[in-house]
């Protein structure tokens, strides 16, 4: 009988290559179902690991699964924290879930926004059926601990939403607070108490499939980290806007949570059948343009890429993507093929062997092939933003992060629609991948194409649209306290 790799699914490839993946066999056996381990930092931007370019930040076990794996080089996630955990878990764009951002869209000075947004949804709701439960019902253990932020109490905590084991913990990296309630030693820092608690989880679970989901609240402001760890940063000399030894140690602690989780797969022989991924949430806290300069501002820099967490250019929403699977992936590969935040529901469901439930809707597709042939191309004509609301600047140079705004990447190409004053930005990310180059009045018939994507897309997905406020709303901005400070206390989110 002729047997067909599983990994074929939505992929197009030339004859050629497709003959190396089909084998002919009288007993075709399936491949066993790989350990996943998905690590994911929080605020870490794109160059910001030696094997993506940085030359201050040190990170050797992250260099070595990279050396060791593959390094995707267009991996997109959401301008920040929560609507990238809402689109891992349940596999949708936020258009779907509601969950656009952290806290409320009343971001920044009323007077100051031109539109009202729609509400914003903080918690996953609870009808969607996540990845952890549908990796549970495929017979998989679940774990999860550290930043969950889609909702904590009583059914919105992981362990309720498919988790065996959770504990949830974000806000602080010294003195911090779980839930549930779990002992730690004093003066413990958070991301090693959760590589900790990973570790745990893995030995207890080595003789059976598992998922561990280790999403860390380092590097997310306060920039705090251990004082050894400073110390050994503060003599380097700065490399571009890579520069705070205090962010370096931050970095070099996630770093050594992944090296314990190898070591760990090592010692148990686990290390083969075990995927291993190493990402992050969105793009670094840098990178923010002063108005009318050359400058920018922030933590970090994810130079070459413009912008930085909070924008929908592509240092907002492009994050280092490294994955080792021993079984699959060759090592030292690359991949430039785009891939996105709601493609993991698909791609570990197909590795469990799992089934997709019938009122389910995945918004992305299986990445699987690209793991064995990076060279492959998705049946994929795009991948989508949306973000109806407001996100006020970091620097106080500036007035916003970004205004409501559509983005649609298709091909080399990616158009940014800006609801307010009717603006498109055009860019080819293959010549320009710093986004200086605006092509709209080059590329009429490039915009047209795009906008009407953009626009059937919106349609389809049942997209929230803010709307343009009344002149009396111009002439009288005023909101509730309540709403106020609430956009006030979530201004570095």
């Amino acid at each position: 009988m002729i047997a067909i790799s599983p990994f074929l699914s939505h992929v197009s490839r030339p004859i050629g290559v497709l003959a190396i993946f089909v084998t002919v066999s009288l007993t075709a056996e399936p491949a066993p179902r790989p350990n996943i381990i998905f690590v994911m930092a929080d605020d870490l931007g794109w160059t910001d690991v030696t094997c993506m370019g940085s030359k201050y930040y040190e990170t050797p076990h992250i260099d070595r699964l990279a050396k060791e794996g593959i390094i995707f080089s267009s991996y997109y996630v959401y301008q920040n924290c929560a609507p990238t955990r809402a689109a891992l878990l349940s596999g949708q764009y936020a258009p779907r879930t509601g969950v656009y951002t952290v806290g409320s869209f009343l971001r920044g000075r009323g007077k100051n926004r031109k539109m009202v947004p729609p509400p914003n949804q903080t918690k996953l709701p609870l009808d969607r059926f996540t990845l952890a439960q549908a990796l549970k019902k495929a017979g998989y253990a679940t774990g999860m601990f550290g930043k969950w932020h889609l909702g904590t109490g009583g059914e919105y905590h992981p362990s309720k939403r498919g988790f065996d084991e959770a504990i949830v913990s974000n806000g602080r990296h010294f003195n911090f607070n779980t839930n549930p309630k779990t002992p730690y030693e004093k003066g413990a820092y958070l991301a090693d108490f959760l590589a900790g608690q990973a570790v745990k989880f893995i030995e207890k679970h080595k003789a059976h499939p598992f998922f561990l989901y280790l999403p860390h609240f380092a590097v997310h402001t306060p920039i705090h980290a251990k004082k050894e760890l400073i110390e050994k940063y503060r003599p380097k000399k700065p490399v571009g806007g890579h520069k705070n030894p205090t962010y370096a140690a931050m970095i070099h602690s996630v770093d050594e949570s992944v090296g314990r989780i190898m070591k760990k797969l090592d010692e148990l022989g686990l290390s083969g059948n075990t995927l291993l991924i190493f990402t992050s949430d969105n793009g670094g806290l840098g990178g923010y343009q002063v108005p009318g300069t050359d400058k920018t501002k922030g933590i970090t820099d994810n130079t070459p890429l413009r912008g930085g967490k909070g924008t929908l250019y592509e240092g907002g929403v492009r994050v280092p993507f490294i994955a080792r699977w021993p079984a699959v992936i060759q090592p030292g590969t690359h991949c430039d093929e785009p891939a996105a935040h709601v493609d993991m529901y698909p791609t570990f469901l197909e590795l469990a062997g799992g089934k997709k439930e019938s009122n389910t809707i995945l918004d992305g597709l299986s990445i699987a092939p690209l793991f064995r042939a990076p060279e492959t191309k998705l049946d994929r004509k795009a991948i989508y933003f949306h973000f109806p609301g407001y996100l006020q600047a970091y620097i106080r140079e500036a007035t916003w992060r970004t205004t409501p705004v559509s983005t649609i990447r298709s091909g080399d190409y990616k158009l940014l629609e800006f609801f307010e004053d009717s603006r498109f930005e055009l860019y080819n990310l293959k010549n320009d991948l710093s986004e200086k180059n605006n092509l709209v009045e080059k590329e009429t018939e490039k915009v047209k194409e795009l906008h009407g994507m953009l626009l059937a897309w919106r349609k389809e997905i049942g997209a929230h649209m803010p709307r343009m406020k009344t002149a009396e709303e111009l002439a009288n901005p005023k909101e509730s306290k309540a709403k106020n400070k609430k956009g006030k206390k979530k201004i570095r989110k």
